[in-house]
């Protein structure tokens, strides 16, 4: 039996992952355990396990030094890579959205956007025809608009309450975010069947 190997995020998206695994009847041990190891045998179904941050598991995936991973909706739109996304996890749950003071509401002719995610911003914008400029941020974007260096923001919306604590609003919505499933294209041909074992049993366990 080939080893598949499953690149996961770490922080938030981590412990929902876990308890997906143990609900499709991975033994998750040694991933619990309390030290700094980034890479973990599951050998009940030959798994190995590599914790990696968010944006990194997409390019793992893609250039097949993994098979699978979990990653972010809102971090897949945004780099557009080459790779199979197979199931919709169902945890990790919030949206992409436009944000920014009530007086914007009407919007303007040229809008000026801060957001860590300028590809997704620049495709929300592009499809409307409207006119923007996007400055690239790291920190807290909420405070582009406040201090006047955007006029809006696109970023990830999750209960609205860092918004709300500094006078934001959402003005549009743009896309429903959640963890999902993905595959490399390669290891999909080559190792099929054992991929295609874990894929069945992680959607069984979403769909209970």
């Amino acid at each position: 039996m080939q080893k598949v190997k499953i690149a996961m995020t770490k922080g938030r998206l981590l412990k929902h992952t876990i308890k997906l695994l143990e609900d499709a009847g991975v033994d998750c041990q040694p991933l619990k355990e309390d030290n700094r190891k980034l890479v973990f045998l599951l050998p009940c179904y030959n798994i190995e396990a590599i914790l990696l941050k968010a944006a990194d598991v997409p390019t793992y995936v893609e250039h097949g030094v993994v098979d699978m991973g979990v990653a972010g909706k809102d971090v897949l739109l945004e780099q557009e890579k080459q790779l199979y996304e197979v199931i919709d996890l169902k945890f990790g749950k919030c949206k992409f959205a436009v944000a920014g003071k009530p007086s914007m509401k009407g919007g303007k002719k040229h809008l000026v956007v801060a957001t860590k995610y300028p590809n997704v911003a620049k495709n929300h914008f592009a499809q409307k025809g409207q006119s923007v400029e996007i400055i690239k941020q790291e920190g807290s974007v909420e405070l582009a608009p406040l201090m006047g260096l955007s006029d809006v923001i696109v970023d990830i919306v999750e209960t609205g309450k860092t918004l709300k604590e500094n006078g934001l609003i959402v003005l549009e919505e743009i896309a429903d975010i959640s963890a999902r499933l993905i595959l490399n294209e390669v290891s999909y041909k080559t190792k099929k069947k054992e991929i295609t074992e874990i894929v069945n049993l992680i959607e069984k366990a979403v769909d209970n």
